[in-house]
């Protein structure tokens, strides 16, 4: 096996940790294959790659696309330190409102595979960090909508006390407002 697998509190939400083959050349690891993605259930198609570079204090996020555009991602941070949230935005789920978080970093390799129907959102602990992430869906616009970083409701534990957002960021409604997976 190339991934060790491991759901999370909020059901769909998963850690991957690579199986990282160290010598005194250094380390390989692969970070997506097929095969074992069919065969835990999960998309093994994607068509959209995102790459983002982000200051320490960063925070991004929450972003979520509506059907028939919706995107799973599979993120991994490959420089520095994340704090990478994922919160259930399906109307009628069990766990609509609640949220899951992971430290991802490129010195834990660890992924978090997030699927549809979740808004995505990460805080950047380190000075800087790189993120990259593969979409099952491609970017639209049209499709694109957001839940507010700070929305008191959800309660979401952000590890920074002033963050630097985008305008666009900061004028996603609350949970209760916003327009959610059917």
């Amino acid at each position: 096996m190339t991934f060790k697998i491991s759901p999370l509190a909020v059901p769909g939400l998963l850690v991957l940790d690579p199986l990282v083959h160290e010598d005194h050349r250094g380390l390989f690891w692969e970070t997506f294959k097929a095969s074992e993605f069919r065969d835990a259930g999960l998309p093994d198609q994607f068509c959209q790659d995102n790459h983002s570079l982000s200051r320490r204090g960063v925070v991004r996020g929450l972003h979520y696309q509506l059907p028939p555009h919706g995107q799973a991602k599979l993120v991994r941070c490959l420089s520095g330190e994340i704090f990478d949230v994922a919160v259930d935005v399906r109307k009628g789920s069990e766990t609509f409102g609640r949220w899951a978080a992971l430290v991802l970093s490129a010195e834990n390799k660890r992924m978090f595979y997030i699927p549809e129907g979740f808004a995505h959102g990460f805080c950047a602990l380190s000075e800087t960090a790189e993120v990259h992430y593969k979409a099952t869906g491609e970017y639209c616009q049209e499709a694109e909508r957001g839940v507010c970083w700070n929305d008191q409701v959800l309660g979401i534990l952000w590890p920074v006390e002033e963050p630097l957002t985008s305008e666009k960021d900061s004028l996603f409604p609350p949970l209760r407002l916003a327009e959610v997976y059917p």
